[in-house]
């Protein structure tokens, strides 16, 4: 992550190294996914926040960055407000949903 904890409001950045470690060009989604731990109203356990696909040649590795906008935190509250709460919020990377890397993330 670009910052281990933000503000609300405020951006952040998740970068993943992905290789091909093949003999041929491929593709690769890079999927990120947010998860807040508690919040305030029922919230489901992993939503897709963002995805970038990208090609490589045989053998080559890029770092790949995608941006969650402060959006990607927004809830709407039991009084029907959108609001961004502050917590902890698990951020994953994954080629899937099952196959993630997960980082903590600090909203205040």
């Amino acid at each position: 992550l670009s910052a281990a904890s933000i503000k609300a409001g405020e951006p952040v950045t998740v970068t993943v190294r992905v290789s091909n470690t093949g003999e041929r060009e491929g593709d690769e989604v890079v999927q990120v996914y947010l998860r807040d731990r508690v919040a305030s109203v029922t919230r489901p356990v992993r939503l897709l926040k963002g995805f970038r696909r990208v090609t490589l040649a045989p053998g080559e590795s890029r770092d790949v960055s995608i941006e969650l906008a402060p959006d990607a935190f927004r809830l709407w509250d039991r009084a029907m407000r959108e609001v961004i709460e502050p917590g902890y919020f698990d951020i994953s990377v994954g080629p899937d949903s099952v196959n993630l890397q997960t980082v903590e993330l600090q909203v205040t």
